[in-house]
């Protein structure tokens, strides 16, 4: 069978539109040299984004004169395209969202290359370096917001799941869209699909702000698992070990729908984090969910896990079957309790409400102090550590509603919520 091709010119748009002579030659050199395959590769997966497709080795093979090469243009570069996949293009021009994940290909296996895997300043034997070249990635890639509240959610789940699952994780992704939640995944399909799907339509009816849908992937996995048409930003690792530890160091809080091999490693990684000494006053909200044909799933993946690293890891997550607006509602709460864990003095914060009248002096127990480069850990409380902080005044949060709907069944349900919240500052913290 014969498939559709379209050659175009594209420009980019934001952080490559103004490069250096020095930038742009860098770029040209490398792009042509050792990365050539990979570039090539992983701009033929952007480009099928939206696909059913997800046998890599199949779509090298329905596209196989596609190539990409940079071109030097005053004051930066331009991309041309030659035999790309028509489904990319609307009327012959490159639709937006996949201008820029092409763009993202570029900047992030170059970069990778040459500020990562080739710079003297990291020793990727090291887990300290290697933590600090994720940071150094996700810095690059514009990732990491300074002054952002926390909110984004990663989801885990299999790529190949059947309707009824792949509709309960919309239906998940819809409560927290509601909540404004942002989602993060691999940025495939199935599971890492569902969740941004029904995110969008829950900030659409709460007329957020654009939601962050953003995806993880890596060369090795992007070629089978092509961004979905959701993905509004992209992030490629070099390798599963650095993917695995983006997505711990990107999110809030986890939810892990049911899946293959590849999430129970997933879930494995996420508890050996947690089981850390250093970690066991850390929240982090993490829930396995699914629909009520996965419980059984959902009871073997807990007796393995209680069998082999004990109660002290079974403390460290939830099981929500089929519930999707409860899922929501714990991931919403735990990040309250993520954003209350380190707070300093002066801070101005949002509560759950409490039971004391505005300006009322109020003293809150202690898991964990700082002090410079030294951190005490509670057992679970710091003895004799204190946070008092006074009641600025009691309020109400913003709205957001839970919508249900029974298909054929005649059965929809709206009901609304305002949270009372207290509005507190922190005045002294007594360590």
């Amino acid at each position: 069978m014969k498939y559709d091709v379209i050659d175009a010119i594209i420009s980019p748009k934001g952080q490559l539109e103004t490069l250096s002579q020095f930038e742009v030659g860098h770029i040209l050199n490398t792009s042509r040299g050792e990365l050539a395959q990979v570039f090539r590769n992983c701009s033929l997966a952007v480009l099928n984004s939206g696909s059913a497709l997800d046998d890599g080795m199949e779509l090298l093979a329905r596209y196989p004169d596609f190539s990409i090469e940079v071109i030097q243009k005053q004051r930066g570069i331009k991309l041309s395209l030659k035999a790309a996949p028509a489904i990319a293009f609307v009327d012959g021009e490159l639709m937006t969202g996949i201008n820029e994940h092409l763009f993202t290909v570029l900047r992030d296996v170059i970069y990778v290359h040459n500020k990562i895997m080739n710079s003297p300043r990291f020793n990727l034997d090291e887990s300290v370096d290697v933590t600090n070249a994720v940071f150094h990635i996700l810095r690059n890639a514009d990732v990491l917001i300074p002054g952002l509240e926390p909110n984004l959610v990663v989801c885990w789940g299999g790529h190949s799941i059947g309707l009824a699952e792949y509709d309960y994780t919309k239906e998940v992704g819809y409560e927290m869209g509601l909540r404004d939640l942002d989602i993060c995944t691999g940025c495939g399909p199935g599971a890492m699909k569902g969740p941004m799907k029904g995110a969008t339509i829950g900030h659409a009816k709460q007329r957020s702000a654009i939601g962050r849908y953003l995806g993880i992937t890596e060369p090795g996995i992007i070629a089978a698992e092509s961004p979905n048409p959701i993905v509004n930003k992209l992030v490629i690792m070099p390798d599963i070990e650095k993917r695995l530890e983006t997505f711990v160091r990107s999110g809030h809080g986890v939810v892990v729908f049911p899946g293959g091999a590849g999430t129970a490693e997933e879930i494995l990684y996420v508890l050996g984090i947690l089981l850390h000494p250093d970690n066991a006053a850390v929240p982090f909200p993490l829930v396995f969910t699914g629909p009520k044909s996965t419980e059984n799933y959902f009871k073997q993946i807990n007796q393995f896990i209680v069998d082999t690293l004990g109660l002290e890891a079974q403390s460290r997550y939830q099981i929500i079957i089929d519930d999707p607006a409860r899922v929501a509602r714990v991931m919403k709460d735990g990040m309250k309790k993520v954003r209350e864990y380190r707070v300093q003095q002066g801070d101005v914060l949002d509560v759950e409400l409490l039971d004391a009248e505005e300006g009322a002096s109020i003293e809150f127990e202690t898991l964990a102090v700082s002090s410079g480069s030294e951190l005490t850990l509670g057992a679970p409380l710091v003895d004799g550590a204190r946070v008092t902080a006074s009641v600025v005044k009691n309020l109400r949060g913003k709205k957001i509603y839970s919508f249900k709907k029974k298909r054929r069944k005649g059965y929809r349900r709206k009901i609304g919520h305002r949270q009372e919240l207290t509005k507190i500052k922190v005045e002294s913290i007594t360590a």
